[in-house]
């Protein structure tokens, strides 16, 4: 039986075009962009391409506001840090979310050991964040709003327009985590108001290890590490040239397949959707499904543990996830669910599924038999069902 990866927000296989790109750079394009000879000349054009096909797929004005890192972890943290040193005269506190990514929390639980102030905002019964609740912690001390695009784990949209026009209009600088966003929905840096904005190339079917910031120019930003000038002085160090013209490729297929991307992934989340209830029941939609990303759904099942599913969905060389990639491991029930105001059981109930652009209609269906069959099995041992399927037959 062949593999089914239904697990695109944690990895994503290279697009053809991008692996033939970086195959010709590892034979050719290898020299260091910072080289002064003839080769380093031509390494540094490749670079600044790349730059700029990324500047084009945010919407950015100037190429040179495209900072590259190593990956969206390292783009979290250069925004919020980096803000946080280059501005602490005026003030500490910063806002974000309940929902944010741990690339984002453990930032700001860092910085609240070095002095700053952190207030998390929590989100609506739809998962999103109140642009006005924003605008009501805001205060003199506040250097920096940092919200995220999408949610890595539900695939919500937060309204980031509205966010952004409240930061701007309060001369705040305002920070949004796309890393799972760009490549899959539009995005303009200027719509949303955004002064940095982190992303990833794996994302968008480019290689791991290639990150990147947008910094709007004026913006200030103190480099995390010390060395050369490389990145505009932003951020030091010899780039990763082969996986960023890797990246340069992925970012020109993004932008230029954007509509039928989002038209089959979203085929298939609405086939997902509207066949599940015919497989199983008793489960909760916890992705807000008027705001969310085209290619994932969060659902949790009661009364088995997501983890055994998962498990078992493997044994059927079906990949799933249950939270974030980054989570895995912690024995807690997501910090995201938790917000959302579900039980702790019925957060360890959970599976992200989340396709990608070669997944078929066919694909779904071997799934939701999968699902089924490994449902029926755990919930006939689960006592947590057999307690409430007795309580239904009491009443």
């Amino acid at each position: 039986m062949t593999f089914l990866n239904l697990d695109h927000i944690s990895a994503n296989p290279l697009a053809p075009e991008v692996k033939d790109a970086m195959i010709q750079a590892i034979q050719s394009d290898y020299h260091n962009p910072s080289s002064q000879h003839q080769a380093g000349e031509h390494a540094a054009g490749l670079l600044e391409d790349a730059r700029q096909k990324t500047a084009q797929l945010l919407g950015a004005r100037d190429p040179k506001e495209i900072v590259f890192t190593s990956n969206g972890t390292e783009s979290v943290n250069h925004a919020l840090k980096g803000v946080a040193y280059a501005n602490k005269e005026k003030g500490k506190h910063i806002i974000t979310s309940n929902i944010e990514h741990n690339a984002i929390h453990r930032s700001l639980k860092r910085l609240t050991s070095q002095g700053f102030k952190v207030t998390s905002l929590p989100v609506d019964e739809g998962g999103r964040v109140d642009p006005k609740e924003v605008e009501k912690a805001i205060t003199e001390e506040t250097i920096l709003v940092s919200v995220m695009h999408s949610n890595n784990e539900t695939g919500t949209i937060q309204p980031i327009e509205e966010i952004g026009k409240v930061v701007k209009d309060h001369h705040i600088l305002f920070h949004t985590d796309a890393v799972d966003s760009v490549g899959l929905v539009p995005l303009d840096v200027q719509e949303l108001h955004a002064d940095l904005l982190s992303f990833a190339s794996n994302t968008m079917y480019g290689p791991s290890g290639v990150g990147g910031l947008y910094i709007r120019q004026g913006t200030r930003l103190f480099p995390l590490l010390d060395g050369g000038t490389q990145e505009n002085s932003k951020r030091a160090g010899a780039e990763n040239l082969i996986g960023i013209i890797g990246h340069g490729k992925a970012a020109e297929l993004a932008l230029h397949n954007m509509d039928s991307r989002q038209k089959h992934l979203a085929h298939l989340k609405e086939l997902l959707l509207s066949e599940l209830p015919n497989y199983i029941d008793e489960y909760i939609i916890n992705t807000n499904l008027d705001h969310s990303l085209p290619h994932l759904v969060n659902v949790s099942i009661k009364y088995i543990e997501g983890e055994s599913v998962m498990l078992m969905l493997s044994e059927e060389d079906i990949a799933v996830a249950t939270k974030s990639a980054c989570a895995t491991g912690s024995l807690r029930a997501s910090h995201v669910l938790l917000s959302l105001g579900l039980s702790h059981a019925d957060a360890q109930g959970t599976l992200v599924i989340s396709f990608g652009q070669e997944n078929t209609e066919e694909d779904v269906y071997r799934f939701l038999g999968a699902l089924k069959n490994i449902v029926d099995t755990l919930r006939a041992m689960s006592p947590l069902y057999k307690k409430a399927y007795q309580a239904t037959t009491q009443e």
